[in-house]
């Protein structure tokens, strides 16, 4: 009996440690892309947790972008080029399995547009922003929402391409 009282206080006790850690957060399109649009570390951190509760078709891709804007927020270059590869890895993974995918689309865009040249990762922007172009209506209106708003500092993207 007071194996069983112990067990149930320490579960207890755990669960409130990871509630209030934020570990059993919901993932949310909204808030991961203000968190994609903060560039805190704090918030992409916090983001890379919640994507765990992702859908799984678009969890790689989600943890991919992540870990490539993650890269851009560190100092050492070593860990810049190791997340940005791992990110890259699991977004294009995701990408492969979905290519007709507008939102992965935009995310790539993103990155992209923001990529340091030493990784050679921007063959793709014009090809993705005539296909988000074309395929915005078919957005959720969060992914509209988050697609308007990044046009408005975008060099690629301007808010009238989708009026």
């Amino acid at each position: 009996m007071r194996g069983r009282l112990a067990f149930l206080l320490v579960l207890v006790t755990l669960t409130g440690v990871v509630n209030a850690t934020g570990l059993l957060q919901k993932f949310e399109k909204s808030t991961f892309y203000q968190a994609m649009a903060s560039g805190t570390l704090s918030e992409i951190e916090n983001q890379l947790t919640a994507v765990a509760s992702a859908p799984v078709e678009d969890r790689g891709a989600y943890e991919g972008v992540l870990l490539m804007r993650k890269a851009g927020l560190l100092s050492k270059p070593k860990d810049k080029l190791h997340f940005f590869k791992d990110g890259r890895i699991k977004f294009q993974t995701a990408f492969m399995a979905d290519s007709n995918n507008a939102e992965f689309r935009f995310l790539r865009l993103g990155i992209q547009e923001h990529a340091p040249k030493v990784v050679k990762y921007s063959s793709n922007i014009q090809v993705d922003k005539a296909y988000i172009k074309e395929h915005f209506k078919s957005l959720s209106p969060v992914v509209q929402h988050a697609v308007i708003e990044y046009s408005k500092t975008s060099k690629v993207l301007h808010p009238e391409d989708f009026n």
